[in-house]
């Protein structure tokens, strides 16, 4: 059979008889590879095309003739872990998570090969950048009992794992990390190109969706300094889920995060924290993050707020501090917030409620150090202010969920009968929002919903007198 060399781009899949640095057709650098293919005549290649349309080895079938089914699948003891999938790992799936180098990616997964390794399942983990001792290292710090049934191979020929696999028989396959696997035949790149590290996962793919023997397919991937997932676009779009953990190396709170879910809601969260024994799952959130005071105890500078990740209703709270600031510029500190957002907020405190934080520092914080974009929270961060400059702490059972536009009105955010029906589960008595946000036909049991117009109404009626508010 004739050969013939090509040229081609991983990232748009553009073919050239010539090799150069940058793409002609997309303009990416770095991504066109030398490729080996078959010589194909023309006639030929019509022969193939009539043989093709005569033959029905995949009949033309009607989407509504289609028959449906539930996958299985494997559900593991880490709640948060089987949130994020969709209620566990469907057995003939490929699933990919990357993180930044330290973040519990390879902890995280050792800890779910191991407990459903307990559950009778076989585990083939197979890393290409650690050792198996410190493989062992790992399993002896965060696990009680190494399962018999968990087998490891430090190898990054995916080769040799192949035969592995084809030996043990495994149920889940781990793969750490995917950039770091090659295949021998036909592919002569390194290790970490577009053409090993796509080959090597369509590998995975075929082992994973086999109809005769289903496998269940986790691999790492590698994230590069743009906190984005390495390697090319067809990758994500390849597998079946895609995870990301987020959180710094120096904090307790790590957050799972489905950007991509077939068999599940794409944007779930779930919640670990991290200690010396490995990633513990935070199964009630809302506990998490916020403190539990009783009405003695109450402080200036907090007010709580509702959340939404992924699908479930969070009750965060947010903490204020307000000094006195004795330097020309005062400072504006919001921590899992952007700066422009707590400078927007501040002047619409100044401009539209009249308060004087011109020398005032302000810093904001949210308990457990989660990170925020929604705007649901605006409000309560205003009266956390609030609450802190004048010094008068917000009753614990007050929970306050709205926008707040620069004219000072309150604006309906999404979800909002789903966010109170959590704070009326939890036993909170009151909760402020936007008027016209949902219908008032709708009834909860124990929380008294106040709708306000204006944030200065929400203000009044929380703290009463404003008379030291401009001193």
């Amino acid at each position: 059979m004739k050969t013939k060399t090509i040229y081609k781009c991983m990232s748009c899949m553009n073919e050239s008889s010539k090799w150069s640095a940058k793409c002609l057709e997309c303009g990416s650098f770095g991504t066109v590879e030398e490729m080996t293919v078959a010589k194909t005549s023309k006639t030929k290649a019509n022969s193939m095309l009539a043989s093709a349309s005569a033959a029905s080895v995949n009949p033309l079938l009607r989407l509504r003739d289609v028959k449906t089914g539930n996958s299985d699948r494997i559900v593991s003891s880490l709640n948060e872990f089987n949130r994020v999938m969709g209620g566990g790992i469907v057995k003939d799936s490929v699933s990919i998570i990357t993180a930044k180098p330290g973040a519990g990616k390879s902890t995280l997964l050792l800890q779910v090969a191991d407990d459903l390794a307990s559950k009778g399942y076989k585990v083939l983990y197979a890393t290409g950048e650690e050792s198996e001792s410190q493989i062992k290292s790992r399993a002896d710090r965060i696990l009680k009992n190494i399962n018999q049934n968990i087998w490891v191979v430090p190898d990054n020929s995916m080769n040799n794992v192949l035969g592995h696999i084809g030996a043990v028989d495994p149920d889940l396959i781990i793969i750490d990390s995917i950039q770091t696997f090659t295949l021998e035949e036909h592919f002569p790149s390194r290790a970490g190109s577009p053409t090993q590290t796509m080959e090597c996962a369509n590998a995975m793919v075929r082992i994973a969706k086999n109809p005769s023997r289903p496998r269940a397919v986790i691999l790492v991937g590698q994230m590069n300094k743009n906190e984005e997932m390495a390697g090319l676009r067809s990758l994500e779009h390849l597998v079946d889920t895609v995870l990301v953990i987020e959180g710094e190396n120096e904090e307790q709170l790590r957050e799972l995060q489905s950007t991509k879910n077939r068999f599940g809601g794409t944007g779930e969260m779930g919640f670990f924290s991290m200690t010396e024994e490995g990633l513990v799952s935070i199964d009630n959130p809302s506990e998490f993050f916020m403190t539990i005071r009783s009405e003695s105890d109450r402080v200036s500078g907090s007010a709580l707020t509702v959340v939404r990740e992924g699908t479930r209703p969070i009750i965060l709270e947010i903490e204020s501090l307000v000094s006195t600031s004795f330097m020309p510029y005062p400072s504006r500190i919001g921590e899992g917030l952007r700066r422009d957002h707590l400078n927007i907020l501040v002047s619409i405190l100044e401009q539209r409620a009249k308060f004087n934080l011109l020398n005032k520092n302000v810093v904001i914080k949210t308990t457990g150090g989660l990170r925020v974009k929604e705007n649901a929270i605006n409000l309560a961060i205003l009266m956390s202010i609030v609450s802190s400059f004048s010094e008068k702490p917000v009753p614990g059972t007050y929970v306050f969920i709205a926008d707040v536009g620069l004219t000072g009105e309150l604006k309906k955010v999404p979800s909002t009968e789903q966010r109170i029906r959590e704070l009326d589960r939890m036993g909170f008595e009151r909760v402020y929002i936007a008027p016209g946000t949902f219908s008032r036909k709708i009834k909860f049991e124990n929380i008294r919903v106040v709708e306000k117009k204006t944030l200065i109404e929400v203000i009044y009626d929380v703290f009463g007198s404003l008379e030291r508010f401009s001193k």
